[in-house]
């Protein structure tokens, strides 16, 4: 067996030596396959003839097994023989096909130009080339990103143009071949194309050949465009055109043409050859276009019966003629009006406080406005010659009235750029005498500028104050203690003071943020929870119509009385304030609580006395009968003691009873039941009714009175009655105040409709402290002298006096004496009574 063993590692050591010779034999290619093979077989014989049967049916095996293995590894060889050459011959394939890629490539990018590609279904496009071609100069961060945004470098036009196109392309496959212009001025063509399933466009510079076809197509398209344009004007003008062959036969006639030659249609007249001047002006007219010289005249033509006069205007075109005849009936109406209108316009000029000068196309002076010359002060002949622009800033320079320039020359060349602007343009000078003149040079259709100079030395000022007190505001609202908040028409807070955060205890962070009413309302909710309230100041800042001020009473959970105030403003705004008045309602709270308290006192005052004055004129009345039966002398003779004091008793009786009266008076009054008896009042009369009951006070204090009374006074509507107790109370409250041997004046006169009468006394006068209580009930004041009186009489005076409308004024000093003035209205057509 170790023989056996021996023998067949001889045999494997002798197989994997022909397979090593083998395979370098395959690889080298150099030994032939046969030779191999019959030494292999060779030396297979010579082993088998020496081995017994166990020992060949082991080498069997061993020999199949190594076998397998043989024809295994020189399958596995020849196959990674084969896959390295397919691999050689891929991988040469593969460097042709990018050689062959890189020169399509090359050939594709040889001019500058941009692709962009879409697969089908995805809308991210791949997008390759000289990208920085179309944008502006300056903007080339993320060009890639930017280039399908097309306005940001096409016109907006070609743009949306290019938009369209694209959304076509994409979505139904539509080519489109493009022209465009670039924000940056480059030309560019833009093809789009759907293919293999792709939309791609591509974008190129447009230059050389393909430029000036570019260039041709568009003005071949465009003369087509204006050709039809203008063909489609010439059939739609409303003055007759027509155009003619050499031998004079219409070829073209418009509308207004057929009308005028009393033609059924265009059609018809080219036809008939229907002419619309009369035979004396078509020699003319063809006199003059076989000279070569264009046709100019105004000639007369009669259209529908009437004549009209129309202007024509015929000249020589390729292989014959065209002309126009244009109206021209109404143009000398309308030149002269125009030359109305124009001097309409100087005259206007003239009166403006702005300097005007209008300089024609020549720039000489064509016109300037008094204001003008009395602004720069100059001599009207200088003007009146028509100097040039030039000239005249010459002379503004010799006469100091400009500032210096540095460089006037230019300064002068560029202020004349205005002749060839087509927009106005705005300046302001500021002269050495301290002025600052506004000017405006605005171009004239015609031809030359018209300058307009303001004298805006003041404006500047006031903005300069303006501005100032903006500052002065602002810093005025921050120190504010009341909260400020301003909020737009959007409803959202533009501004607001420092006081407006730290009463709604807000962050001004957040404020800062502009945020809206409604947030607002969110964030101030913990302090006050009124829905009224809130939806009130809402409507206020986002309402449009009915916008007017809001008052509002807040009371916040903290306890706290906020006064709101919502104020328009007029740009839209809506300004809201809050001012804290928790202190003052707290004040107010208990003065009206003392002060219901002090009118209930007041009102149980009053009612006391009205009911004691009715409880006291009953037996008053029946004392006074009693008195006046006892000094009847029917009754019996008395003691001269008992007349005296009968006549006492009667004194005392009336004066009672003329204080229950006023009382009862005033009583009425109040409760709004009187009514006046109107009729018509002759003032003499009543006054001396009034001194009646006085004279015999005016005699014993020595007093003198003194009646003025206006003689065109006349009569005027008032109760009497009350006029007499009116007159009577002020003239006894005189006469209670005036020293003795002094005088009482009584004047009456009209003035502006009212009749008007004072009575005046020469007393101590009423001191400031106790002048605004003379007409309050019970108010009676001594001042030093001996009237002592109830209070009621300039009470029920006033009462009365305001009862027919009119009005009391009380004049007096300490120690000058008082003058009360009545004024009643001089008409009533009605009767007032209290309630009114």
């Amino acid at each position: 067996m170790p023989g056996v063993l021996g023998t067949m590692r001889r045999a494997v050591l002798s197989c994997t030596a022909i397979v090593h010779g083998g395979i370098a034999s395959v690889a080298a290619g150099i030994a032939p396959a046969h030779a191999a093979e019959s030494s292999v077989l060779g030396n297979i014989g010579t082993v088998l003839g020496s081995l017994e049967r166990q020992e060949i049916a082991a080498l069997m095996v061993a020999a199949s097994v190594l076998g397998f293995s043989v024809v295994a590894a020189i399958l596995l060889m020849r196959t990674r023989i084969r896959a390295a050459t397919i691999e050689n011959g891929l991988r040469a394939e593969n460097q042709t096909l990018q050689n062959e890629a890189d020169r399509l490539r090359a050939l594709l990018f040889a001019e500058p130009q941009v692709l962009i590609s879409w697969s089908a279904g995805e809308d991210r496009p791949e997008i390759g080339g000289d990208v920085a071609l179309l944008m502006p100069p300056g903007q080339s961060a993320q060009p890639q990103q930017r280039i399908l945004a097309f306005g940001t470098w096409l016109h907006p036009e070609q743009a949306l143009q290019m938009d369209h196109a694209v959304d076509a392309l994409r979505e139904a496959g539509e080519s489109f071949l493009l022209n465009l212009t670039a924000a940056n001025g480059r030309a560019f063509e833009v093809i789009g194309r759907a293919i293999g399933g792709q939309a791609i466009i591509r974008i190129r510079e447009l230059s050389g050949v393909r430029m000036e076809l570019a260039e041709m197509t568009l003005r071949h398209r465009a003369l087509l465009e204006e050709t039809e344009a203008l063909r489609a004007f010439a059939a739609a003008m409303p003055q007759p055109m027509w155009a003619r062959r050499s031998d004079g036969t219409l070829t073209f006639a418009n509308a207004a043409y057929a009308q005028a030659a009393e033609a059924a249609t265009p059609q018809d007249a080219i036809e008939r050859n229907v002419e619309l001047l009369d035979s004396a002006d078509r020699a003319e007219m063809a006199r003059a276009l076989a000279q070569g010289q264009a046709y100019n005249a105004r000639v007369p033509v009669a259209i529908g019966g009437q004549r009209r006069i129309f202007d024509v205007h015929a000249l020589n075109v390729k292989d014959g003629s065209a002309g126009v005849a244009i109206d021209a009936s109404e143009a000398a109406e309308l030149t002269a009006a125009l030359v109305r209108m124009a001097d309409a316009h100087r005259r206007m000029l003239d009166q403006l406080s702005s300097g005007v000068a209008v300089f024609d196309a020549g720039k000489r002076l064509a016109f300037y406005n008094d204001s003008y010359r009395r602004l720069w002060d100059l001599d009207p002949a200088f003007l009146d010659s028509s100097p040039d622009d030039s000239s005249v800033l010459e002379k503004l320079r010799a006469m100091r009235k400009i500032s210096e320039q540095p460089d006037f020359r230019g300064w002068k060349a560029k202020l004349h750029e205005a002749y060839r602007a087509v927009e106005p343009a705005k300046d302001t000078w500021y002269l050495p005498d301290g002025r600052a003149i506004s000017i405006v040079t605005a171009p004239n259709p015609e031809g030359g500028v018209t300058y307009l100079f303001d004298d805006v030395t003041e404006s500047l000022k006031l903005q300069r104050q303006h501005d100032g007190l903006l500052r002065v505001q602002r810093e005025t609202l921050d120190n504010l203690a009341e909260a400020v908040a301003v909020f737009g028409g959007n409803g959202r807070a533009q501004l607001f003071n420092p006081s407006f955060a730290q009463m709604w205890k807000l962050s001004a962070d957040a404020l800062a943020q502009q945020p809206h009413i409604e947030a607002i309302e969110q964030w101030c909710r913990p302090l006050l929870d009124d829905d009224a309230a809130w939806q009130t100041m809402r409507a206020a800042i986002t309402g449009i119509d009915n916008r007017k001020a809001v008052q509002l009473r807040l009371e916040r959970r903290d306890g706290s009385v906020l006064d709101c105030m919502t104020t328009p403003l007029p740009d839209g705004a809506t300004m809201l304030t809050f001012q804290d008045v928790t202190d003052s309602v707290n004040v107010e709270r208990a003065l009206r609580e003392r002060n219901e308290a002090l009118e209930a006192a007041d009102q149980m005052k009053v009612d006391f006395v009205h009911h004691v004055s009715y409880e006291l004129r009953s037996p008053l009345t029946t004392i006074i009968g009693f008195a006046h039966f006892l000094n009847d002398p029917a009754t019996g003779p008395m003691t001269q003691k008992q007349n005296e004091y009968l006549g006492y008793i009667t004194t005392s009786t009336n004066a009672l009873l003329a204080i229950i009266n006023n009382i009862l008076d005033l009583a009425t009054i109040d409760a709004g039941a009187m009514t006046l008896d109107l009729g018509p009042v002759d003032l003499r009369k009543t006054v001396a009714e009034a001194t009646a009951g006085l004279q015999d006070r005016l005699e014993r204090e020595g007093i003198a009175l003194r009646i003025e009374i206006d003689p065109s006074l006349g009569s005027f509507m008032a109760d009497e009655r009350r006029l007499v107790q009116v007159l009577y109370n002020l003239l006894a409250n005189a006469i209670g105040f005036s020293p003795p041997s002094s005088t009482v004046a009584i004047n009456a006169w009209r003035s502006e409709g009212s009749v008007m009468f004072s009575v005046s006394d020469s007393g101590p006068g009423i001191p400031a402290e106790v002048k605004d209580k003379v007409f309050d009930w019970f108010e009676s004041h001594a001042n030093g002298s001996r009237h002592r009186g109830a209070g009621l009489g300039l009470s029920l005076v006033r009462s009365f006096v305001e009862l027919h409308g009119g009005k009391v004024r009380v004049d007096s000093a300490a120690g000058r004496g008082t003058t009360v003035t009545c004024e009643f209205p001089a008409d009533h057509t009605l009767h007032r009574n209290a309630a009114e």
